[in-house]
């Protein structure tokens, strides 16, 4: 399974190409998608797309697991997130891509150990869990990891679960 994970942002989005089976897998590339803040946001949105676009076709993931939506304070920045959100989901299923989302604590949770995690952390983590040389820079690429890597902790028990549905 090759897991795409996203850490959507609207000035600096955090790719994360994971690779592997189980608890058993590997960072193949990472990442991120930057917009400049002087373009207009329905402009920042296109080069969002395209650039999260190119890393799909550059890397084929089978799976596009993506940061669910969280309370921000600010009323704004939580709507802009929202609409970064939406144009990665259009952009998966347009693909054919699985789609998985988890909330930011279940992601610091299954990372760390620790549900109110602080960014370094989750970036160390990522670094001794995918055995990589140092931690991913910037922590928009550490982050898209922890997320690849939540999915394939969680993937093997939502197939268990619906299986047993069945």
């Amino acid at each position: 399974m090759r897991v795409l994970g996203i850490d959507p942002g609207s000035e600096t989005l955090g790719w994360g190409v994971v690779e592997g089976t189980g608890s058993k897998y590997e960072a193949v590339d990472f990442g991120t998608v930057r917009s400049s803040t002087k373009l207009s946001f329905s402009k920042r949105l296109l080069s969002i797309h395209h650039g999260v676009s190119e890393v799909i076709e550059k890397y084929q993931p089978s799976v596009l697991s993506i940061e669910d939506s969280f309370y921000a304070k600010n009323a704004s920045v939580a709507i802009k997130l929202g609409q970064v959100r939406g144009v990665i989901l259009l952009l998966a299923e347009q693909k054919s891509l699985e789609i998985a989302e988890y909330a930011p604590r279940l992601i610091k949770q299954t990372v760390v150990g620790y549900g109110s995690a602080e960014k370094h952390q989750v970036g160390e983590m990522v670094k001794i869990l995918l055995k990589l040389k140092e931690v991913p820079k910037p922590h928009d690429a550490a982050d898209a990891l922890a997320i690849a890597v939540c999915h394939f902790h969680h993937a093997g028990l939502s197939s268990k679960l619906a299986a047993a549905k069945k």
